[in-house]
């Protein structure tokens, strides 16, 4: 059984795909971007604000489940450029801070959606 996690506060996705699915005590979390969901724009500063606008929009899908990112259980970060590999590292480990923070997988794409630098998607406990 699958439920649809729709958060009122989120980002619209941009194409035919849920933000979130709740499945056997799991959320799984769409790929999420740079966007300012009040303002419907880009972040395009730096890679930290990038990151963390990223983050925030993560959250926001959780917590709409009734979830957290305290219950974080993996995540995958794409970024553009491997070189933003510290800096990411830096705004990313500031949602994390616990001793058991998720496992991660972080891979350099090509081409992300609407030419951002990073999108990271996320899986966690209910």
């Amino acid at each position: 059984m699958k439920e649809r996690i729709d958060a009122e506060k989120g980002a619209r996705p941009a194409g035919p795909y849920s933000p979130g699915i709740r499945a056997n005590g799991l959320i799984f979390v769409s790929g999420q971007i740079p966007v300012n969901p009040k303002t419907g724009e880009i972040v395009r500063d730096s890679i930290q604000a990038q990151v963390r606008q990223t983050l925030e929009n993560l959250k926001i899908i959780l917590e709409a489940a009734g979830s957290s990112m305290d219950k974080a259980l993996k995540c995958t970060v794409y970024l553009r450029d491997l070189q933003d590999f510290e800096a990411m590292n830096q705004a990313y480990a500031t949602y994390f801070p616990t001793e058991a923070p998720p496992a991660r997988t972080t891979i350099q794409a090509a081409n992300l959606p609407k030419g951002v630098d990073v999108e990271i998607d996320i899986i966690a406990l209910e």
